[in-house]
């Protein structure tokens, strides 16, 4: 008697644009939504922390003005906010709620392809986040240096650095409780001591080297030297080869999880 094996037959290539397709057609729909605070929310921030605390500091900061040297920050910390919430919900929803990963793996699609587009999809979003806040920033001459535009190229890196270790921890966890302990423990303490709104050499030594740790105050460190034309405290190259490695190990974290709760 001859033994059959079956093997599944191997899942053709379907390029992740196409998953990037859906999100935007979405999008598309529900983008006036954000039109608030895509650029009023940036005002307002410029406003009140620039101008309003800023009038505060006489002596600047780093030879600046309040103004000059807190918009980079500011950037950073509102790139950071829609990053995390593009990266929490809308994926715990795709496994949980709406169950559209399930769908995308029977269309079928490969798991690299769907974790991929949806994380460019992020991507797009934080870029016209970054955008609207830049162009915001310029009316108010907030932008010192041509290097500025090398700002948007770290904030894909940045953004990549924080979303795919967070896409992994979204997935994994049983109960949206665990997002909401995630924005309090993590981004909240990460957003106020990570040399946003005041340098973080101002910190005791302990919480200094905390501080280094945190992707955003490398990413906060090359955004302020880009927009003021001054070099950054650290090495540039050590500053990007430290969002790399977390964006490389939060990809391979994603693609994980995505695997295990998509593939049987």
């Amino acid at each position: 008697m001859v033994a059959v094996t079956s093997r599944r037959p191997a899942r053709p290539r379907v390029p992740a644009w196409t998953v990037l397709v859906y999100y935007l057609t979405n999008y598309r729909r529900t983008w006036r939504a954000g039109l608030f605070s895509s650029f009023f929310l940036p005002l307002l921030t410029v406003v009140g922390f620039g101008l309003g605390v800023g009038s505060y500091v006489d002596q600047g900061l780093d030879g600046v003005s309040y103004l000059y040297w807190i918009v980079p920050g500011l950037l950073l910390a509102g790139i950071l906010q829609v990053a995390v919430l593009e990266s929490t919900f809308p994926v715990f929803s795709g496994f949980q709620w709406s169950k559209i990963y399930f769908g995308q793996y029977a269309a079928p699609l490969r798991v690299g392809d769907i974790v991929a587009g949806h994380l460019a999809f992020v991507v797009f979003r934080v870029l016209t986040a970054a955008i609207a806040f830049l162009l915001v920033t310029a009316a108010f001459g907030a932008l010192r240096s041509f290097w500025a535009v090398a700002v948007l190229p770290v904030i894909v890196l940045f953004t990549l650095a924080m979303i795919t270790p967070i896409f992994a921890f979204s997935a994994s966890v049983p109960t949206d409780t665990h997002l909401t302990i995630l924005f309090r423990f993590a981004v909240l303490p990460m957003t106020l001591f990570s040399g946003v709104f005041f340098p973080v050499e101002s910190l005791p030594t302990g919480l200094r080297q905390v501080a280094y740790l945190s992707p955003l105050w490398h990413a906060v460190d090359l955004c302020r030297a880009a927009t003021l034309g001054m070099a950054p405290q650290w090495s540039i190259v050590g500053h990007l080869l430290y969002l790399a490695a977390w964006a490389v190990v939060g990809w391979v974290l994603a693609r994980r999880a995505f695997r295990r709760r998509l593939v049987v």
